[in-house]
């Protein structure tokens, strides 16, 4: 059903057709046009496909990378917690030892 009108716009198509002497112009620039349009089809897909690939991949280092932060943000929350209750016991021994040098020293002078 295609292939008579197809062949009476594109013209005499040796390749195609039977009885054919010579591919006119006009059908070689459809046959051009069609040609590259699948092979651009073709490449676009891969390059669409290999986009998306690395995308998603992208995607799951962008997520893993953070919840490193998130972690690392738990972590300096509990260090700095940490360095703070030992900022505290560091002054309480300090004012324990200051208790106790002067408790030995009255009982020297005595």
């Amino acid at each position: 059903m295609w292939f008579p009108f197809l062949f009476f716009t594109w013209g005499c198509i040796p390749e195609i057709s039977i009885g054919c002497q010579d591919m006119t112009n006009a059908s070689s620039t459809y046959l051009g046009i069609a040609a590259g349009a699948v092979i651009g089809a073709i490449i676009s897909w891969w390059i669409y496909n290999r986009q998306k690939k690395t995308a998603e991949i992208q995607d799951i280092a962008l997520n893993r990378i953070k919840e490193l932060d998130e972690n690392h943000d738990v972590i300096l929350k509990r260090i700095e917690d940490l360095d703070s209750r030992h900022e505290e016991i560091l002054k309480k021994i300090l004012d324990l030892n200051k208790k106790i040098d002067s408790g030995t020293k009255t009982d020297k002078t005595d």
